[in-house]
């Protein structure tokens, strides 16, 4: 709930609780084992303790029965079991109150629970049957509900953003920008001749990364018509299934399935995980999710019956070599000019950001630049952050967070687009008070200020309460 109490989670200490509460959760009523010292105590907050059985019942409350409990679900559910209890004594604190009338009221105007209009006791009634609730549990779940609304109207309420606010944030968004830009692949593409020494010296400082796996494997396909002679999965075949199943855990080979049985012969492949020869031609006839299953398979496993999309194989690994590719290999080779071609991307970019970071590329600089590497400047005129006729958004994005008359680096993360980008104007707009579009700048910064307003609460919090957590 509560940012500062969400962030508890990457720390060791978050870690080594899951160790008191993950077991007696997934043992459902555990927390009874927990009865000595302070190992029944989940949490502490200003000296007040919470049990792990308080914990645990949170659990039981806020999910379904059949939910699969992992570790990160754990951690999610103690941030808001503790976000919760700081909520509690906030709500203390400032000694807010809800009165049984006016807990009345607030059921009464509730639509679920009208007819015609006016309140129904049958229409309220019927609503906690069909929700598994009784009226006092109900009633105190949306007391508390109420009651934590309360507060935050209490810290986040009457905030009214002003014109200048409202107009800074329209602009944001909708002010005009005129840019020039230098496509830098061009650029690149001028320092991007390798020599075969390159080439070579860079395949031969990351050979590791040009190693690869390659299984070979039998693979005998299963289906009623080859097992039983049927067309029909029926009761026969799985039987036989279930045999061929127990042979393999007995430890026997493919060829004993296979004579057992009186099947074709099987087929040898040799491959890696992408369904490659050696050569590096595509390998056809074998199943793409097969091959996946078949390189996540332990290295025990030399025999396996594997079922995919209602087809069963019965795989073999007969042999597992690792085997360095060929610089001469044309993927290999390729692979190795990408690698470069990026790595040299990347220090030209590094060493331009840094330039402009620092102030020292100015638009005297720019214009040399384009000048020096005879690339064109191009011109444009980006009407708002929504404009994406030349630049994407992301790039759009970065474009507007530059001053005017400044100078800098945009680029993609695999370096297939980069820019040199100077913005030469920008300008401003402004909107009219009386107009619907004003009305909704105002929500927007509304929004924006009571969720800065709720980030210096949360700080606020984290200070005031000392939150110690058991381990």
């Amino acid at each position: 709930m509560l940012g500062s109490i969400r962030k508890f989670s990457t720390s060791i200490y978050a870690k080594i609780l899951l160790g008191i509460v993950i077991i007696p959760f997934v043992f459902w009523g555990m927390g009874s084992a927990f009865t000595s010292g302070s190992k029944n105590i989940v949490v502490i907050i200003d000296k007040e303790k919470y049990s792990t059985q308080n914990f645990i019942n949170f659990i039981q409350k806020n999910t379904k029965g059949e939910e699969k409990i992992s570790s990160s679900l754990i951690e999610e559910l103690l941030s808001i079991f503790i976000g919760e209890k700081l909520i509690e004594k906030e709500i203390e604190y400032f000694k807010i109150k809800l009165s049984d009338e006016a807990l009345g009221k607030i059921i009464k105007s509730q639509k679920e629970f009208q007819r015609d209009n006016k309140f129904s006791r049958t229409e309220y009634e019927k609503y906690l049957l069909k929700n598994n609730f009784t009226a006092a549990s109900f009633e105190a779940s949306l007391s508390k509900f109420e009651k934590k609304r309360q507060l935050l109207d209490f810290i986040g309420g009457g905030i009214f953003p002003s014109k200048f606010i409202v107009n800074k944030s329209y602009d944001q968004l909708n002010q005009k920008r005129k840019v020039e830009f230098i496509d830098l692949n061009t650029f690149f593409n001028q320092n991007l001749n390798f020599s075969e020494e390159q080439i070579n010296k860079f395949y031969n400082k990351n050979k590791n990364s040009y190693e690869q796996i390659f299984k070979t494997v039998n693979v005998l396909e299963l289906n009623p018509k080859i097992l039983t002679g049927e067309e029909e999965y029926n009761d026969n075949f799985f039987n036989m299934i279930d045999e061929i199943d127990d042979l393999i855990f007995q430890g026997n080979e493919i060829k004993l399935i296979k004579d057992k049985y009186n099947l074709k012969n099987f087929n040898t492949y040799n491959i890696n995980k992408f369904g490659k020869d050696k050569n590096a031609n595509v390998v056809k006839n074998i199943p793409e999710d097969l091959i996946k299953y078949i390189f996540n398979l332990d290295s025990s496993q030399k025999l396996s019956l594997i079922e995919k999309q209602n087809k069963y194989f019965v795989v073999e690994v007969s042999k597992t070599e690792n085997i360095l590719r060929d610089i001469n290999n044309k993927d290999i080779r390729d692979n190795v000019i990408f690698n470069l071609e990026n790595e040299t991307k990347s220090i030209l970019i590094y060493e331009m950001i840094k330039k402009t970071k620092t102030n020292n590329f100015s638009k005297s600089d720019f214009y040399k630049f384009s000048k020096e590497k005879n690339i064109p400047i191009k011109k444009t005129t980006i009407e708002n952050q929504r404009d994406n006729k030349i630049f994407n958004d992301y790039f759009t994005k970065q474009i507007y967070k530059l001053s005017e008359k400044s100078v800098t680096v945009i680029h993609d993360l695999r370096l297939t687009q980069n820019f040199l980008v100077f913005v030469d104007k920008v300008e401003k707009t402004y909107v009219d008070e009386n107009t619907d579009e004003y009305k909704k700048f105002s929500n927007l910064s509304k929004i924006k200020l009571t969720n800065e307003l709720f980030n210096t609460y949360d700080n606020y919090i984290k200070k005031k309460y000392e939150i110690e957590i058991n381990y």
